[in-house]
């Protein structure tokens, strides 16, 4: 008696363009009280308030904890290093949360960890913690100058602002809007390729940054006929998360192409690519021709919308 073979997953139709339910990074469950950001009473009762905690990020990463579950290290202000300070929201109770850079503590059985390795294990209000956190991080220590005049700025509004005291300008922390979408054909099949300096074994959706006076969707349209050569219509937004590695905010969207057409990959941008049927994709990555993404990215999630199911060999992160 012979094995039958396993079935290959299949969308169903409906859930095609149906907003994506889950993404790693997007999952934040404090509220940023934004309004008390200047509040300069209300943030030093809160940073005295023996329940408030607080996030150490250093060049990224934090200490995680895996036991019972993946849970990032939190200290009392006392334990938190000296440096400037970010408020990153409150919790239902009304505790505290801040985030403040510098030399991690040592905590018995954690170990260091950043989002790439985490994100897709905490839970939501962790992760929501670390995403902001190494956001933050990165935006004060790329950005300690005034574009106008070049004085160094301080930090303001708890954080989430850098004032000049030369011209007095204000500065926002940068996020970078990047587009990234799933292409289909009218066989159903996707549109993976791969970038020149990726490993052989690795392949992704497309994607590339929003241009200034350009719409979501134009981007969408552009990028694609960029790097593949190919014209697309039926773009659909599906959702976003943040990306802080460095500071990005990835869009996700659908769009169909002419599956006749020729493909013609911009050499610096795309090394090769290719029309895949969910078979294919399946065999390639059972063939180790192709390794599947972890769940943290947005293209894993598209991805995964497309196959109908967790692709095969996924790893947990």
């Amino acid at each position: 008696m012979t094995d039958a073979p396993l079935e290959t997953p299949r969308a169903a139709p409906e859930a095609a363009h149906a907003p994506l339910e889950w993404l790693a990074l997007a999952r934040g469950t404090l509220d940023r009280v934004a309004l008390n950001r200047r509040d300069d009473a209300w943030l030093d009762a809160a940073w005295a308030d023996p329940r408030t905690r607080v996030l150490v990020v250093q060049e990224g990463r934090s200490l995680v904890t895996y036991e019972p579950v993946p849970a990032l290290v939190l200290v009392p202000p006392g334990r938190a290093p000296e440096g400037d300070r970010w408020l990153l929201g409150v919790d239902g109770d009304g505790a505290a949360y801040f985030g403040v850079s510098g030399p991690l503590p040592a905590v018995e059985g954690a170990e260091q960890a950043g989002l790439r390795r985490v994100g897709a294990l905490l839970g939501d209000r962790d992760s929501g913690l670390l995403t902001h956190a190494v956001a933050l991080e990165h935006w004060h220590a790329t950005h300690r100058h005034c574009p106008r005049c070049g004085a160094e700025t301080r930090v303001a509004s708890a954080g989430h602002v850098r004032v000049c005291p030369e011209d007095g300008s204000q500065h926002f922390p940068r996020v970078d809007p990047a587009v990234i979408m799933l292409v289909t054909d009218e066989a159903d099949r996707v549109l993976l390729a791969r970038g020149p300096q990726w490993p052989a074994d690795r392949r992704s959706i497309l994607a590339g940054f929003v241009e200034p006076g350009e719409s979501l969707e134009q981007a969408v349209a552009r990028e694609v006929e960029e790097e593949v050569g190919l014209p697309v219509r039926d773009v659909r937004y599906l959702g976003s998360q943040p990306w802080p590695l460095p500071q990005s905010l990835m869009l996700g969207f659908t769009a169909r192409a002419d599956g006749g057409l020729p493909l013609r990959p911009d050499p610096e941008e795309i090394l090769d690519a290719a029309w895949y049927t969910r078979a294919e994709l399946r065999a390639a990555i059972d063939a180790g021709e192709i390794v599947a993404p972890g769940p943290l990215s947005i293209a894993a999630q598209l991805i995964m919308r497309w196959y109908g199911a967790e692709l095969p060999k996924m790893p947990s992160f």
